[in-house]
């Protein structure tokens, strides 16, 4: 298992703590996966004529045609102090790389997209 991740940030909300009423973050992480082909399934008439109609599907729309798997990974609840403790400033679709190794995890932000 690779013990760096490619993360983006998929939603950023206000929250408040339910005991204190403190103002906070709910910050939503997801993993981007590139997407990977199993080979030839088959390649029989039926096999054919479903990635035909499939594809037919994803030409209009119907099911997207994405070259990437996108994955919850992590929510992260921190009060307005943590926030400001973080020293990062997330903004919605930022990309990270997720390093967790021996206890510790880390944000590094990348410069290229996923």
């Amino acid at each position: 298992m690779p013990e760096i991740s490619k993360v983006r940030i998929q939603k950023i909300t206000s929250i408040n703590d339910p005991d204190t009423g403190q103002p906070g973050k709910q910050i939503e992480l997801v993993e981007i996966r590139a997407r990977t082909q199993y080979g030839n399934a088959g390649s029989t008439d039926e096999t054919k004529l479903v990635k035909g109609i499939l594809g037919q599907f994803q030409s209009i729309g119907v099911f997207p045609n994405s070259p990437q798997i996108v994955l919850p990974k992590m929510t992260l609840f921190l009060s307005e102090q943590e926030y400001e403790r973080l020293s990062i400033r997330f903004e919605v679709n930022d990309t990270y790389e997720l390093h967790m190794k021996d206890g510790v995890i880390a944000l590094r932000k990348t410069v290229e997209g996923i």
